[in-house]
């Protein structure tokens, strides 16, 4: 059996074998194990070719048999693939049912096959997580596809021909593989650059790079010639909630699904273990990791920061649950005190991710770096929050429609004065309760969907327009941050008012900065991440959910956690949440300190411009 975690690439140009060995040179920490390069004959009359590029981090099997990229038995169809296909045993059997013989035992074949019977169409009946590229030969196209969540990314940059020549086109797992290739342009989005001040990261298709864009979510695009045409092949709904159902059969539901897909996406022939945070979702990951694991203990990973440094964060001290869960469920626990040489680590850490890091990339490549040593793959608790609804903004915005009663002309300007003289960056057990306190008066007065993205507000638009050049504020007058958040506010405006929330999360904060900061994170590390709160079998159980049992009262994620109190005691299934960060307050004020005097000092402001 072979599955890869990895990076693809490819290019549609005059000569491109040159420009594929750099695109895969800049990605060779994605997979190291092994790499491979197809090229087509010439596809119009200019001699463009197609070219096709893969570097392979083997998690089962590490013989030649999944040898990249694949060509069907056929000869019309070429793949680069990235991710894991967990029901292609399955879907083996049926296309073996529909006379297709297979040569090897991967999942790469698999897919190959169900592209070959199914075209396009294969994509809904794929579990797993993948980003993938097919040439098609006779009909001289190309398609890519991204998974259901986006856990596996995609980006592609459409560069015109000059002169008369065609146009060219690029796609590859990293920005920096398409920018390696010197056809596209290194210039600054201004409209993505104000959208990440916003709220510290870019929305899809957007990237900081003007001419280049990321793949969405559930989404394939065909190249054909000089046009392409993009078209989302899934989509959570929330139209059938089933009513009438009672608690425990939901309690039976949910820990029989994410049972199941645990037990699916634990296979691997390589070192397999999990995070730990000692978190509500990722203990329940482990505990269940533990049933499908015959005996042997589940490796885990534990990130901690010492005291002094959590005395300006937000964040509380997790370490300690995380010895108590390790101590319940006797794992194979290893832990890292955050103490890094950021000043060192910030720049690789923008290198991988392409992109300015925020605080959660941090921790996640040491935990990475740190698991890899023993490890090629982890499962991760993420997504529970978005699926369950976990966030504090999600029981905020209930809080504040309380408020609604009182008409605007009052309320606005009362919460605007409570906003105003509450403090912000205190020392002490009050960071917290204050700072959150600040971000809720100043957008309980707004309205459902601007209250919303208000407690998602890191730079306010008044913030922006001080810190812009004259230039800056020209370039992005009039454009607004939001505006992908309001389309996916619109899909879903008759939804209840949680599952609004969670969609537009689904479709946003989700992938564009927890799964793309995982992934980078990770892959930098050389490990690979899976994530079984965002099977796509768990999503819709719980879309079909009704939305009392996520949140009920002020109780977040409540049908989870009852079903985890059938894994694991109740204290450690109903403590407070913490967040997943790094304390960079602290690191401001200490280690960064140099760091940030220089780059931000009047004279090197000035210098730059």
């Amino acid at each position: 059996i072979t599955a890869f975690m990895c990076g693809i690439a490819g290019i549609i140009t005059n000569a491109p074998e040159a420009r594929i060995r750099l695109m895969l040179d800049s990605i060779e920490h994605r997979g190291r194990d092994d790499e491979g390069v197809w090229t087509s004959p010439a596809i119009d009359d200019e001699g463009r070719q197609a070219c096709l590029g893969h570097r392979r981090l083997s998690i089962i099997d590490t013989s030649s048999a999944g040898h990249q990229p694949m060509l069907s038995a056929n000869g019309r169809y070429a793949l680069t693939f990235n991710g894991e296909i967990y029901n292609y045993r399955e879907l083996k059997k049926e296309l073996e049912a529909r006379s297709h013989r297979f040569q090897t035992e991967t999942d790469t074949e698999v897919l190959l096959a169900a592209f070959t019977e199914w075209g396009v169409d294969c994509l809904p009946r794929l579990n797993g997580m993948f980003a993938f590229a097919i040439w098609d030969d006779r009909e001289r196209e190309l398609i890519l596809a991204r998974d259901r969540m986006g856990i596996k990314p995609l980006y592609y940059a459409h560069v015109p021909g000059e002169n008369g020549a065609g146009a060219s086109f690029i796609f590859a797992s990293e920005v920096k593989a398409i920018l390696s290739t010197g056809l596209v342009e290194r210039s600054v989005d201004p409209e993505s650059l104000n959208q990440f001040l916003t709220f510290l990261w870019t929305p899809d298709p957007h990237t900081l790079f003007r001419n280049i864009r990321k793949l969405p979510p559930a989404h394939a695009v065909t190249i054909r010639g000089d046009d392409l045409t993009m078209r989302e092949w899934w989509d959570v709904s929330f139209e059938e909630i089933e009513e009438g159902r009672s608690e425990e059969w939901w309690q039976e539901r949910v820990l029989e699904t994410l049972n199941r897909v645990v037990g699916m996406e634990m296979v691997a022939d390589v070192p397999l273990g999990s995070f730990l945070s000692g978190g509500i979702d990722s203990s329940a990951i482990v505990a269940l990791m533990k049933n499908h694991s015959n005996g042997r203990r589940v490796s885990t990973y534990t990130i901690g920061m010492d005291a002094e440094d959590l005395r300006y964060d937000i964040i509380p001290d997790d370490v300690v649950w995380a010895r108590r869960v390790n101590e319940l469920l006797d794992t194979d626990y290893h832990e890292i005190m955050l103490k890094p040489d950021v000043a060192d680590l910030l720049p690789k850490l923008v290198y991988h991710m392409d992109e300015p890091a925020i605080d959660m990339a941090i921790p996640s490549y040491l935990v990475s770096r740190a698991a890899r040593e023993t490890l090629t793959v982890m499962l991760s608790g993420m997504g529970g929050d978005e699926v369950f609804a976990g966030y504090p903004r999600q029981m905020a915005m209930k809080i504040a429609s309380a408020l609604d009663p009182v008409p605007a002309l009052l309320r606005r300007p009362l919460m605007k004065t409570i906003a105003t003289l509450l403090p912000g960056g205190l020392p002490g057990k009050l960071t917290a309760p204050l700072r959150n306190a600040k971000k809720f008066a100043r957008s309980a007065a707004l309205d459902f969907e601007n209250r919303y993205l208000g407690y998602g507000t890191y730079f306010t638009d008044v913030a922006k327009e001080r810190l812009y050049t004259n230039e800056m504020n020209d370039a992005v007058r009039g454009m607004d941050a939001y505006r992908h958040h309001r389309r996916y506010f619109e899909r879903v405006k008759t939804a209840d008012p949680l599952n609004r929330l969670l969609y537009v999360d689904l479709k946003t904060f989700l992938p564009c900065l927890n799964l793309t900061t995982t992934d980078k994170t990770s892959m930098a590390a050389n490990l690979e991440v899976r994530v079984p709160f965002l099977n796509y079998e768990m999503v819709e159980l719980a879309a079909r959910m009704p939305p009392g049992l996520k949140l009920r009262g002020l109780k977040r994620k409540y049908i989870l956690k009852r079903v985890a109190e059938k894994l694991l005691p109740k204290d450690v299934v109903w403590r407070k949440k913490a967040g997943f960060g790094a304390p960079i307050r602290s690191w401001l004020r200490g280690p960064l300190r140099p760091m940030v005097n220089d780059l931000l000092s009047e004279e090197t402001i000035r210098r730059r411009g």
